[in-house]
């Protein structure tokens, strides 16, 4: 993927000198993410184990001399949008994609970060609307490419934490903070075990010999026009009818004595977010001892828990997984992201890599 990165940098150099006559100052990247378990749990304040993926956006940008900022997009069409630092920034009409962006840089000016005018071409290899965080790697770049032109004193947390603010407060999406910090601490041939509550992260090597291997169901969903909202809700409902600040706060032992109290559907909501929670924790332990076997079990729970009681699955998804789980090099896999489409993880035996994708492909 290497060759692939390189030429999506010459690209977006290219597009940006064409079209503003000048060559770019920066150039930025962020990767987008792989959840390999801990579905719809972040913003339920529990854990996830997510990890970069080698496909990314990259951000061309350079300063100008007034309060001016002009995007290019070069994904799509090389439409542009311009918008003015000194006036309220508002939402774009018929633009989605520019949303991520004007949201980041209204957060930044609320948070008093003094900006300059921008000039900034994007361009990305994560497919779109897959359940991978193209729009976190976007806000991540964008955020970065800010941060380095205006020379502004932004850690990676603080990164993560205006990208997540950004997508609840102006873009309309109520999502955790998983996808940004995966996307500025991910770490080569490693997980992240993040807490989402305390934003404790800890690595944790990928177990060897196993690859993980994304499937694309070639559906694309919208997390703003979907139900990820009103999976949001369900579980906030959920927690105030058991009397917790989040479902993460509810043990996993006794399970369903606890969720006795609650309707059908609330009760469901409640028992993937609660035994997602203790599965997430058991991959950790799994990966840290190597057992890529007991990690594959898991991963195949977790798929039927999204399916049966978050009901965020799709004929696709389950038609993939299921052909993943059923070939001789995988240990286990599952839809990954919001769901609703997008794709799927598979954890398989490094050696037989080829043979999986040849076999399952058909």
């Amino acid at each position: 993927m290497t060759h692939v990165k390189t030429e999506l940098t010459h690209l977006v150099q290219h597009v940006f000198l064409n079209h503003f006559g000048y060559p770019c100052e920066k150039m930025m990247q962020a990767p987008g993410r792989a959840n390999l378990i801990g579905e719809h749990t972040d913003y339920n304040d529990g854990f996830v184990l997510p990890c970069a993926i080698n496909f990314h956006v990259i951000v061309a940008s350079a300063s100008r001399s007034d309060t001016i900022v002009r995007v290019m997009a070069a994904d799509y069409q090389n439409q542009v949008d311009q918008f003015d630092l000194s006036e309220d920034i508002l939402p774009h009409h018929y633009l989605p994609w520019a949303n991520y962006i004007r949201g980041v840089v209204k957060i930044l000016l609320s948070r008093g970060k003094i900006l300059r005018g921008m000039d900034i071409v994007v361009a990305g290899n994560i497919p779109q609307g897959a359940g991978l965080s193209s729009s976190a790697a976007l806000e991540v770049a964008i955020i970065q490419s800010f941060a380095c032109v205006c020379k502004l004193d932004i850690g990676r947390m603080e990164i993560a934490a205006i990208g997540q603010q950004a997508e609840n407060e102006f873009v309309g999406c109520q999502c955790g903070i998983m996808d940004q910090l995966a996307s500025v601490e991910g770490m080569l041939g490693h997980a992240l075990l993040i807490d989402c509550r305390s934003l404790e992260i800890r690595t944790i090597k990928i177990p060897a010999n196993t690859q993980i291997l994304i499937i694309n169901s070639h559906v694309r969903r919208d997390l703003v026009e979907s139900e990820y909202n009103l999976r949001h809700q369900q579980c906030r409902d959920a927690a105030r009818l058991m009397d917790v600040k989040a479902l993460r706060d509810v043990s996993v032992n006794n399970l369903d004595g606890s969720l006795l109290q609650l309707p059908e559907q609330a009760a469901q909501r409640a028992r993937h977010v609660i035994s997602e929670n203790a599965r997430t924790e058991r991959a950790a332990e799994a990966m840290r001892q190597g057992d890529a076997q007991g990690l594959g079990l898991l991963l195949n729970e977790s798929h039927v828990s999204l399916r049966d009681d978050f009901s965020v699955s799709s004929e696709a998804l389950d038609a993939m997984v299921e052909c993943a789980q059923e070939h001789v090099s995988c240990y286990g896999a599952r839809m990954t992201g919001a769901g609703f489409g997008g794709c799927a993880v598979a954890l398989v035996d490094v050696e037989q890599t080829a043979l999986f994708v040849e076999e399952t492909a058909q």
